[in-house]
């Protein structure tokens, strides 16, 4: 099977030293198996972006000799595909008119990021006047097996999520009408033939889910590796909600090799250039990450 990874960020502002780290280490991963490198643009939550990000994004990935392997994609441009995978789905989703507050009221215990597990309120039907604010996917009863999504992380080993006590019924398509993340880039990953994924730590908590629409869809699940993540400070994720500082676009040997630091790569002698940390970087990435 041939090799293809991507860099698929979400354009909501500059690449900063956290998400350099993510896209070096899809990048090294890539040349280092001879693969294919594709970029997507993760516009799909269209609120969010801010104008001008994604073009900013693209140049910057170039200054830093990051080029992709055929043309970037731009989910916002995608929503066919989002809505032939939603339709193939059908049987498992059903429509839910819970509001955020009401979740978070329902006093069901949080999932490991963070957000509140669904407790199942619409999934035997909406009451009475209620209307569908969101469509979600019904995942397997808790003692159901299938309901156990288990992979092996190639940075951090063994993962196993039951996804009835970790998420619940998750939002395919969200109240605002746009389709959620998890959706996107599981047709998208099928869609644009993705084998591996790299990214960051952030985003382990959505791989069951992914795993489980993948099983759904009946398309093939990518090799993962989530790296870990860049934090301030004050152990926050580096971000520009928590002051995350756009990358020096003219000085981009030195945080290179600060990210490859951060990735636990040793080059030995310092390079000079983008072509000599390439050649140092894919090397070593090499040694430690193709089978």
């Amino acid at each position: 099977m041939s090799y293809v990874g991507r860099f698929a960020p979400s354009p909501t502002g500059p690449l900063h030293a956290g998400s350099l780290v993510a896209a070096l280490a899809s990048y090294l991963d890539a040349r280092a198996h001879r693969g294919r490198w594709i970029v997507r643009i993760e516009d799909i939550d269209e609120a969010r972006a801010v104008p001008g990000a994604a073009q900013d994004i693209i140049e910057t990935l170039a200054d830093f000799g990051m080029h992709a392997d055929g043309e970037i994609v731009w989910q916002s441009r995608r929503k066919p595909l989002y809505e032939a995978a939603f339709a193939r789905l059908e049987p498992h989703v059903y429509p839910c008119g819970c509001t955020r507050k009401e979740i978070a009221d329902s006093r069901v215990s949080l999932a490991p990021d963070g957000a509140a597990i669904y407790p199942g309120t619409c999934r035997h039907g909406l009451a009475p006047g209620r209307q569908p604010r969101a469509w979600r996917l019904r995942v397997p009863d808790r003692g159901d097996p299938a309901a156990a999504i288990r992979f092996d992380d190639r940075w951090q080993g063994p993962i196993g999520e039951n996804l009835a006590d970790s998420v619940g019924d998750f939002v395919l398509k969200r109240a605002d009408g746009f389709w959620a993340y998890q959706l996107a880039v599981v047709a998208d990953d099928a869609d644009q033939q993705v084998t591996h994924v790299v990214r960051g730590a952030d985003l382990l908590e959505s791989t069951a889910r992914q795993i489980a629409l993948q099983q759904l869809l009946k398309v093939p699940t990518p090799r993962y590796l989530h790296v870990p993540v860049v934090v301030n400070e004050l152990g926050e994720k580096l971000s520009k909600q928590t002051g995350a500082v756009a990358l020096d676009r003219s000085r981009p040997v030195e945080a290179l090799v600060l990210a490859a630091r951060r990735l636990g790569l040793e080059l030995g002698t310092a390079p000079r250039s983008l072509q000599e940390f390439q050649d140092a970087a894919v090397a070593v990435w090499g040694r430690r990450f193709v089978d």
